[in-house]
Formats: C-alpha cells, sequence, structure tokens
C-alpha cells in the first residue's frame, strides 16, 4: 500500500490537473513540479517546489535536461522494503517520491499536422517525461503513477477513504504506462521509420507498430472452437462499427462485428438514405430513397428476402418508428445506425435477442486516411484504405453508344455497391436498388450468371457494376441475355477490344473508370 507524501506534476494536457493538485496539496503532499505546470499550479495558489531545487542541479538546454537526475530516479526506483535502497537513499540525501503524475509532449497529434517539419516532430519527442514513467511504473509496489487525466478522480477517492493507495491500483496504473509509452514509442518509430533522405517520407514505415484497446472479450470466433477478442483504435474519429455502443441484444459474436463494419461502411458510401442488408460478408440487398427511409429498407430486403432473413442491416439515418415496424417479422441478427426515435427503439427491442448498434453521429461523409491491415500466418498485409473514387466527368465512354443520364445513376450506385462485394463482384442494379448480386465466383462470368439467378425481379433495363476488369466477352453475353444496358467497370483487360466489340453488338453502352476495387 503506498502513502502519498511527496508528487511529482508535471503535464502536457493539462485537463483536471489543478484540482487534482490542490486536493494532493490539503492532504499535506509536497509538491515538485516543472516548467508551465509549476507556473500554473502557483498562478492557483499552491506551494511548489521546481525540481531544479530540488536536485540542487538547473535545467538547462532549453529544458532538455531536467528531470534526469539521480535525486529524481533515486527516489522512484529505490524499494522502501529494501534496507540496502533505503540506506542508500538516506547516505545521498535523496527522498523518496511516491507518486506521479506526468503525460508526454503531444507527438501523435504534433506530426498528424499537415505542415508538421521533422524538426518540429523531433522537438515533441519527450525523454524525461517517459522515464520518469517508467520508473515510477517499474517500482509499483511503492509509487503510484499516473498518465491519464481520467484517473485522477479515483485515486484521490482512494487516498481520501484509505489514506493510500492499494497495491492493485497502482499495479493497473502501472500496466497502464507501459501500455502508454509503448504506443508513444511505437508512434515515434512509425513516424521516423516513413523519412528517408532529409525529409522525403515514404507510404511505409521501415518497421510497424499498431497498438489497439481491447473493447470486449467475444464468445468465440469465427466458430465456437476459437478464442477472440475485440479491439479498437486510440486515435478513431470516424463513426464506425467500433465506436458503436450496443443499446440491446445478446453479446456481439465474431462474424457479427465482420458484417456490421460492412453493412455501416457500405452504407457510408452514400451520402442520399440509404440501406443495406448483409449476409456472410456480402451484401444481398442495397437501396436508396428520396422518399423515406422505410421505402429504402423495402427495396433492399426485396431484391433478396430470402437471403435477408437472419442479416445485418445498415442504414445511415435514424431508424424512425415506420421503419422499426417493417422490421418487426423478420428474423434479423443486427442494425446499425447513428441514431434510432425512441419510439422505433420500443418496437425493435420487443425482439429481445436483436442486437441494436448506434454509431456517432453520421455528419460527414469525408473518410479517415488510415491502413487497412491484414494477418497472415508469419506476417502481415499493410495497405491504404479503399477510399478511391472516380468521378462520373472522368468516365471513358468506350462504346458507340453513350450511357444515358438514368443509365449512369444506376452505373455510379452500382459501382459504390460493387466495392462491397467480394470478388469477382457483380452488381446488377437500377439507379435506387440493386437487383441481383454474384459475389465470390472463381470466374466473372459465373458471377454474372450467379447475379441473374439471384434478382428477384426483372433484369430488363438494368446496369451492371463490375469491380474488376472483363477476362473475356462470356460476361457481356450473359449480361445481355439478361437485358442489361450499360456496363460499368475498370478496364484493362488484354482482351478489351473484343469486350467492347461484344457490347458494341448488343448497343450496351459500357464505361471505364480506370479504377479497380477488389474486396479479396
Amino acid at each position: 500500500m503506498a502513502k502519498i507524501k511527496r508528487a511529482i506534476i508535471s503535464v502536457s494536457d493539462k485537463s483536471g490537473v489543478i484540482p487534482f493538485a490542490k486536493a494532493l496539496a490539503q492532504m499535506g503532499v509536497e509538491i515538485l513540479s516543472t516548467g508551465g505546470t509549476a507556473n500554473l499550479l502557483r498562478e492557483q495558489g499552491l506551494s511548489v517546489k521546481d525540481i531544479s531545487d530540488y536536485t540542487g542541479f538547473p535545467e538547462m538546454m532549453d529544458g532538455r535536461v531536467k528531470t534526469l537526475h539521480p535525486m529524481v530516479h533515486g527516489g522512484l526506483l529505490g524499494q522502501r522494503s529494501k534496507p540496502e535502497h533505503v540506506e542508500k537513499m538516506r547516505e545521498h540525501g535523496i527522498l523518496p517520491i511516491d507518486l506521479v503524475t506526468v503525460n508526454l509532449y503531444p507527438f501523435e497529434a504534433t506530426v498528424a499536422k499537415e505542415n508538421c517539419t521533422l524538426e518540429e516532430a523531433i522537438e515533441n519527442i519527450d525523454i524525461g517525461g517517459p522515464t520518469m514513467l517508467r520508473s515510477a511504473a517499474k517500482n509499483y509496489p511503492d509509487v503510484t503513477v499516473l498518465v491519464d487525466p481520467a484517473d485522477y478522480d479515483s485515486v484521490l477517492a482512494e487516498l481520501k477513504e484509505k489514506g493510500e493507495v492499494s497495491l492493485e491500483t497502482n499495479f493497473r496504473l502501472a500496466k497502464k504506462v507501459f501500455q502508454h509509452t509503448a504506443r508513444y514509442d511505437g508512434a515515434i518509430s512509425n513516424y521516423l521509420g516513413q523519412i528517408e533522405q532529409g525529409e522525403e517520407r515514404v507510404a511505409f514505415p521501415e518497421t510497424f507498430t499498431f497498438q489497439v484497446k481491447k473493447v470486449q472479450d467475444l464468445r468465440y470466433g469465427e466458430n465456437p472452437h476459437q478464442k477472440a477478442a475485440f479491439y479498437r483504435e486510440y486515435l478513431l474519429t470516424e463513426p464506425s462499427v467500433s465506436n458503436a455502443v450496443q443499446l440491446q441484444g445478446k453479446e456481439l459474436s465474431y462474424n457479427n462485428i465482420l458484417d456490421l463494419d460492412s453493412a455501416y461502411e457500405t452504407v457510408k458510401e452514400f451520402e442520399e438514405t440509404a440501406v443495406v442488408i448483409i449476409k456472410h460478408n456480402n451484401p444481398c440487398g442495397v437501396a436508396t430513397s428520396f422518399k423515406s427511409l422505410v421505402d429504402a429498407y423495402r427495396k433492399a430486403r426485396d431484391c433478396d428476402p430470402v437471403s435477408a432473413f437472419g442479416g445485418i442491416v445498415g442504414f445511415n439515418r435514424s431508424v424512425d418508428p415506420e421503419t422499426a415496424q417493417e422490421m418487426r417479422d423478420i428474423f434479423l441478427e443486427a442494425i446499425i445506425a447513428p441514431g434510432f426515435d425512441p419510439e422505433a427503439l420500443e418496437v425493435l427491442k420487443a425482439k429481445k435477442d436483436l442486437r441494436i448498434l448506434q454509431t456517432p453521429p453520421l455528419t460527414s461523409f469525408i473518410h479517415q486516411k488510415g491502413f487497412d491491415l491484414r494477418k497472415v500466418v508469419g506476417g502481415l498485409l499493410l495497405q491504404d484504405r479503399d477510399l478511391g473514387r472516380v468521378p462520373m466527368n472522368q468516365w471513358k465512354v468506350v462504346t458507340k453508344r453513350t450511357p444515358t443520364d438514368e443509365e449512369k445513376k444506376a452505373m455510379a450506385f452500382g459501382w459504390k455497391v460493387a466495392k462491397h462485394v467480394k470478388s469477382n463482384a457483380i452488381v446488377l442494379a437500377r439507379e435506387d436498388r440493386t437487383v441481383g448480386i454474384g459475389a465470390g465466383q472463381m470466374s466473372r462470368v459465373d458471377s454474372t450468371r450467379l447475379a441473374v439467378m439471384k434478382a428477384r425481379t426483372s433484369t430488363k433495363g438494368t446496369v451492371l457494376a463490375s469491380d474488376a476488369m472483363f477476362p473475356f466477352r462470356d460476361g457481356i453475353d450473359t449480361a445481355a441475355e439478361a437485358g442489361a444496358v450499360a456496363i460499368i467497370q475498370p478496364g484493362g483487360s488484354i482482351r478489351d477490344d473484343e469486350v467492347i466489340a461484344a457490347a458494341d453488338e448488343y448497343e450496351i453502352a459500357m464505361v471505364f473508370t480506370g479504377m479497380r476495387h477488389f474486396r479479396h
């Protein structure tokens, strides 16, 4: 159990530090501090001793050297239970330091700035802070260490109630410190690893460190014999399944989370009201509407009502009572949306096992840049997120017939959906809904046939979106037989001329985007 008689407080993030320091002072704790923190505490009427007065050694080199001193680290690392440590501290006049409150220079925020220079980044690498934190955390039985302002109140409550901080609390806080400093060092390593000569940046660092925080343990992984857990990125700002709150329902499974991610990322493609139903990580129905949310839901469901059973539904608008009522009579695994009307929630909560997730408000359709990661045995694949878009005015019409305005709208819709369908991906669509989806086949013509087979309504007059090029004309022949009138695809096949000629034979309008959207 750690009694607190002397504390170091030196923080970059000043949140909550004044009431925390005042509470410590009222308990008779001597406060040591540095620089701006010391000045701030004095302005609030607190008695503070400068580290330089405590160590007898001045701060120097623009503050780079101030806490790297045996008087500081001896006071942190000396084990109170070992007589030889206590004797050495007494011999050299080293006083025990019982509490450290330190948070670090804002390196991550600094390098996130668009015009951050290497010099500015280097100056925001904290040296003394992590060293004090690690010293204090290593000696957690005797020293309480705080790196997160969120822990101030719980430590104060324990001190007020018991007069000391428990070993259990100190160990928890020490773990948090090492996790924090590991992330901090990882951010520095990642940043510097992208810099080669001068300030020239490369896309991927020499080594890659990635830290995430556990959200919850899962019942099991993809299969019951596999263990699993769900983790969240620290700097997540974009609404997603990772920062959604579960409002009700059974515990999420590994597969639920994958499908919820697919659902929400699909509807985020659309600025208009949009709904998607996901089954086994593929859309089985997507629709938009300018009339109502329930209209979009009905169109998405009716694309493939059989597959919709047991599906995951994603909305990019708050769920209203009418839409909730429409979902009452079908079994669904989960729903994810940026909001729910109270009356809609009441309707949905009647289905007790239904998992209901609410994300932060979807106020912007700008996606957060970052990496996609995929683990392979013994390695890690790292790539940019697929955020590429090709505006309609950059499409290249390659056929004799130019698509009509209505066909272009349907192409744009289908192209957005195809990006979220497993390759080989084929989407038959109208301007506001999918008609048939072919996913994950080993040949593109088979995906085309599957899309036609899955259609529950006429495919005549639809457009076809393909996530990648057609290697042969057989896909075009199949699309023509189904009555498709226009095709959007990346192009780039060595047989593009044959594919274009086939489209011309059927008077199908075709555009090339020049961008592929494989989802492997």
